[in-house]
C-alpha cells in the first residue's frame, strides 16, 4: 500500500506539469554538432582542421546532421593556438605574420572550400565568435606590441595591435615594421579595459580574465602613444568596427549562424547592435529572422532568461534575437548521470529554462568536457579544474544515450558533441583517423540513432508534452510526431499508460529498437510505453522512442549554393610573399592583376562572378583562371560586370580582377561569386595550395628540381603568368629583356623558400614584340621567350 500511495502521489504531481506545454518553432530544432574538441588535432590534417571537416561532411549528411559549429577562424598568435586569442579579426588564413599563414584550422582558401562543402551536403555552418577579448599584441617575437601609456593598473602594456595589410606587409619583425602595419580595425589601449571613458576592471564587462578585454562603450577610443600608423579614432570605435567586421566575416565566408563566447562578458547592448545588423543589415548576406544564434552564457535558469530579455530590448528592440546553451538542463542531466540511479528524472523538465524561443539543449561541449589523455588520445583522467557547467559526462557512461534522449525530446535546437557522437576516447587513433575511416573513426550508435528518430520523426513539429513523471521514468510526447521514455533504472524496465495526442487506432513502432513489437493507441488515445534499463541488458540503454510506423530512409538534404564576397582594398589582404597574395585595391596608372580569391566548385555547375566596381567609368577585366592557371572566363567593361562559367571538372577556381587601361585611376572593387562546390571534396587530391602558389608562399612541398615554364598564354596581352620551381632556398629574380638583351623590367625578386610558383607579369607599358624572361635562382639560370601582341 505504501508504494501504491508514493505511485499516487507522483502521478498526481505530474499533472501539474501535464496542463504545461510549448508550441515549438519549427525552424529551432536543428541538430548542431560542435565539430571540434578543446585541443582538436588529427596528424593527417596539420593546421588543417578545415580540410578535415569538409571531407567529413558527407558522413555528418547521412547522419542528420542539420549544421556545424566551428572554432574561430581568426589569426590568433600562432597555430598553437585552437582560436579562443584573436589577434587580427580580418586575418582568416590568408596573410603572413605572427610568423604563419595559417590558422590552426587552414588557410582562408580551405575555410571558404570548407564552407562550400558543408552547403552542398545541406548544412548550415555555425561561426565561433570572440567579442570579448583580444590578445598578443606585437610582431611574431612580441616587438612593437607595447605601449607605455597603457599600465593603467592592470599590468600589461601590449595593447598596439597593428595588422599586416596589402599596402604593409611584415617584411621583418621589427617594432618599426610592426607599428607602421596599416591593417583594417587597428586597436590601441583606449580601446579596452580600463581607459579613461570606463575606468574599470572588475565586474563581468571589465574584467581582464583571458586577455585585454574590449570595451563597447562610446568614449573608448584614443591614439597609440608610440605607433606610426596611428589613424584617429572616433566614438563608439569597437562597436561600429565590430559590427562591420561581422557583416564582412558574413559576406566574405557565406556562414548560417553565430555562437559568441563569453557572452555574458560584453554589453547585451552591443550584442543586440551586432545581431541585429548581422540578421538586417548585411545586405544580401542578411542572415534574416531565423538566423541561428546562441550565447555561452554559464549561469541558472532566471539568469539566462534575464540576459536573452536583456538583449532582447536593448537599444528598442522587441525581437528575440539569440538563445542561450541551456546550462541549467544540462546541469541537471550531469547530476542525473552523476546519481547512478538516485536522481529523481521526474524533476527534469522543470529545470529547463523558460525563454526557450532560441534555446539549444546540450549533453557536453568543449567547456564541460577536458580529459587528460594518452600520446595516442585516449582518456586517462579528467582536468576537472577547467570544466565548466558542472563537469563532464563520460561518453562511456551508460546513461549517456538517456540523457541525450531527454536533450533532444525537449524544446530547442540540440548541441551534439564531437566525442559523444563519435568514439575518439580509447581507440588509440584520435590523432590519426582518417573522417571517411568508419573504422577508425566510429560512430556511437545510440546517438545516431537518437538523431535519426528527431530528423526523420520531426519531434520539434510537435508540441511538447510531459506525459509522465517518476522518479526513473520520464515519458515526454511531441504532439502526434513521436513518444520518448526514458528510464533511469540501472537494471529494471519501467513501463506507465499514458494519454497522447495520436488518434485511437494508430500503429507506433518503437525506432530505437529496444521493443520488437509495435503497440496501438487504444479508443481513448492512451499507450503503454515500455523502457528499457540503463545496464546494457537491451539493445538501448535507458531511452525508447515511438513514432508512427512505417518511417524510413536516410537523409538526402537539397544541394545549395554557396555566396562569398571578397572586398579589393589596400588595408585588407597581405602582398607578402609568403601570403595568400589575396586583396589590394586596384593600382592607379597600372594594368597589374589583383587576386581576389578562390573557390571550389563541382563540375557542370556553374559559376557566376560579379564585379562591383566603386567607380562605375572605369573599364575594369576581371577573369576566372582553372586549376592549371588558364583564363576559361574573361569580361570587361564599365559599371557593374557578370562572368559566368560552367567547369567541366572539379576544383579550384581563382578570381582575378585588373584596370583595363593604364590610364585608370586607384580604386576599390568588391567580386562577389555565387557557386556549387562538391559533396566529396577529398581534399587531398585537391589541395588548396595546388603545389602552385600565387607568388613566393613557402608553405609547400619542395619540388625535386628547378624548373621555369613557359608563360601562358602567350602570345598575350598586356598580362601573362610565368610559373617556377626552386628546390632549394635560394635568392630569385626574373627579368625581361627585349631583343637587343636590354633589360626592360623586374618581374619578381627576393629570397625564396622551395616551392612550386606562380607571378603575373603586366607589359602594359610596353610595345609588341618579341622578348625574353630569365629566372636566375642561385646557380640555376634558364630563358624563354615570350610574345607580346596588342
Amino acid at each position: 500500500m505504501l508504494v501504491l500511495r508514493r505511485l499516487f502521489v507522483v502521478f498526481v504531481i505530474s499533472l501539474l506539469f501535464l496542463s504545461a506545454s510549448l508550441s515549438q518553432n519549427p525552424w529551432n530544432g536543428k541538430v548542431v554538432l560542435q565539430a571540434y574538441w578543446w585541443d582538436y588535432w588529427n596528424n593527417n590534417y596539420s593546421n588543417g582542421w578545415y580540410n578535415y571537416l569538409a571531407d567529413l561532411a558527407p558522413r555528418l549528411r547521412d547522419m542528420g546532421i542539420d549544421a556545424v559549429w566551428i572554432p574561430p577562424g581568426i589569426k590568433n598568435a600562432g597555430t598553437n593556438s585552437n582560436g579562443y586569442s584573436p589577434f587580427d579579426h580580418y586575418d582568416l588564413g590568408d596573410k603572413y605574420q605572427k610568423g604563419s599563414l595559417k590558422t590552426r584550422l587552414g588557410t582562408k582558401d580551405e575555410y571558404l572550400r570548407m564552407v562550400g562543402v558543408m552547403h552542398a551536403n545541406g548544412i548550415d555552418v555555425i561561426q565561433d565568435i570572440v567579442l570579448n577579448h583580444m590578445d598578443n599584441a606585437g610582431s611574431a617575437d612580441g616587438s612593437g606590441g607595447q605601449d607605455p601609456a597603457a599600465a593603467n593598473g592592470d599590468g600589461n602594456q601590449y595593447k598596439n595591435f597593428r595588422y599586416v595589410s596589402y599596402s604593409t606587409p611584415a617584411t621583418n619583425e621589427t617594432a618599426a615594421n610592426y607599428l607602421a602595419r596599416s591593417g583594417r580595425w587597428s586597436k590601441n589601449w583606449q580601446n579596452v579595459h580600463a581607459n579613461p571613458a570606463h575606468n574599470s576592471l572588475t565586474g563581468d564587462w571589465c574584467v581582464n580574465w583571458f586577455g585585454p578585454d574590449i570595451c563597447y562603450y562610446a568614449g573608448a577610443y584614443g591614439q597609440s602613444s608610440n605607433a606610426t600608423y596611428n589613424p584617429a579614432q572616433y566614438s563608439d570605435y569597437m562597436r561600429i568596427n565590430a559590427r562591420n567586421w561581422l557583416v564582412w566575416l558574413k559576406k566574405q565566408t557565406g556562414f548560417d549562424g553565430v555562437r559568441l563566447d563569453a557572452a555574458k562578458h560584453f554589453p547585451w547592448w552591443a550584442t543586440q547592435d551586432f545581431l541585429w545588423n548581422l540578421k538586417y543589415n548585411a545586405g544580401w548576406a542578411n542572415g534574416g529572422a531565423n538566423m541561428f544564434a546562441v550565447g555561452e552564457i554559464v549561469g541558472s535558469a532566471s539568469e539566462m532568461d534575464t540576459w536573452i530579455n536583456n538583449v532582447k530590448t536593448s537599444n528598442g528592440g522587441s525581437e528575440d534575437l539569440v538563445g542561450t546553451f541551456d546550462f541549467s538542463l544540462r546541469q541537471e542531466l550531469k547530476n542525473m548521470v552523476s546519481g547512478g540511479g538516485s536522481y529523481n528524472i521526474g524533476n527534469l523538465p522543470g529545470t529547463q529554462q523558460s525563454n526557450r524561443y532560441r534555446t539549444v539543449p546540450f549533453v557536453n561541449n568543449h567547456d564541460t568536457f577536458r580529459p587528460i589523455k594518452d600520446a595516442n588520445g585516449n582518456y586517462i583522467g579528467w582536468d576537472s579544474g577547467n570544466e565548466l557547467g558542472g563537469g563532464h559526462i563520460d561518453p562511456f557512461d551508460g546513461r549517456l544515450s538517456a540523457a541525450y534522449a531527454v536533450a533532444m525530446a525537449v524544446d530547442g535546437s540540440p548541441q551534439v558533441f564531437f566525442e559523444d557522437l563519435f568514439n575518439v576516447g580509447n581507440t588509440s587513433k584520435r590523432y590519426t583517423h582518417l573522417p571517411t575511416n568508419t573504422t577508425d573513426l566510429p560512430v556511437r550508435d545510440p546517438i545516431m540513432n537518437i538523431i535519426w528518430c528527431h530528423q526523420k520523426l520531426n519531434f520539434k513539429a510537435g508540441t511538447y508534452k510531459v506525459r509522465w513523471q517518476a522518479a526513473d521514468l520520464l515519458i515526454i510526447e511531441r504532439s502526434t510526431k513521436a513518444i520518448i521514455g526514458v528510464n533511469d533504472n540501472w537494471s529494471t524496465w519501467q513501463s506507465a499508460t499514458v494519454q497522447t495526442d495520436f488518434a485511437p487506432g494508430t500503429q507506433l513502432h518503437d525506432y530505437s529498437g529496444a521493443n520488437s513489437g509495435d503497440i496501438w493507441v487504444d479508443g481513448t488515445g492512451k499507450a503503454t510505453i515500455w523502457v528499457p534499463p540503463c545496464d546494457g541488458s537491451n539493445l538501448r540503454r535507458g531511452y525508447t522512442i515511438w513514432g508512427p510506423a512505417g518511417v524510413s530512409g536516410g537523409f538526402s538534404p537539397a544541394e545549395r549554393t554557396t555566396t562569398q564576397e571578397w572586398e579589393m582594398a589596400n588595408d585588407l589582404g597581405d602582398s607578402h610573399a609568403s601570403s595568400l597574395q589575396q586583396g589590394g585595391a586596384l593600382p592607379a596608372s597600372s594594368a597589374a592583376l589583383r587576386t581576389a580569391g578562390r573557390i571550389f566548385s563541382e563540375a557542370n555547375k556553374t559559376i557566376t562572378a560579379y564585379l562591383y566596381p566603386t567607380n562605375t567609368t572605369k573599364n575594369l577585366t576581371m577573369n576566372i583562371y582553372n586549376n592549371a592557371g588558364s583564363i576559361v572566363k574573361t569580361v570587361s567593361g564599365t559599371g557593374n560586370l557578370t562572368a559566368t562559367y560552367t567547369p567541366t571538372a572539379k576544383g579550384f577556381y581563382k578570381i582575378k580582377v585588373k584596370n583595363t587601361y593604364t590610364s585608370n585611376p586607384a580604386q576599390n572593387v568588391f567580386v562577389k561569386v555565387n557557386y556549387t562546390s562538391p559533396k566529396v571534396a577529398s581534399t587531398s587530391s585537391y589541395p588548396a595550395k595546388w603545389g602552385v602558389i600565387d607568388e613566393e608562399n613557402s608553405d609547400v612541398t619542395a619540388p625535386l628540381k628547378f624548373e621555369l615554364s613557359q608563360n601562358y598564354p602567350n602570345p598575350f596581352n598586356p598580362s601573362t603568368t610565368i610559373r617556377y620551381a626552386i628546390a632549394d632556398e635560394v635568392p630569385v629574380s626574373i627579368k625581361v629583356y627585349d631583343v637587343m638583351g636590354k633589360e626592360v623590367t623586374t618581374v619578381t625578386e627576393g629570397q625564396r623558400n622551395p616551392g612550386v610558383y606562380e607571378v603575373e607579369f603586366d607589359a602594359g607599358s610596353l610595345a609588341s614584340g618579341l622578348y625574353f624572361y630569365t629566372l636566375k635562382a642561385g646557380s640555376f639560370t634558364e630563358t624563354k621567350k615570350l610574345v607580346l601582341m596588342k
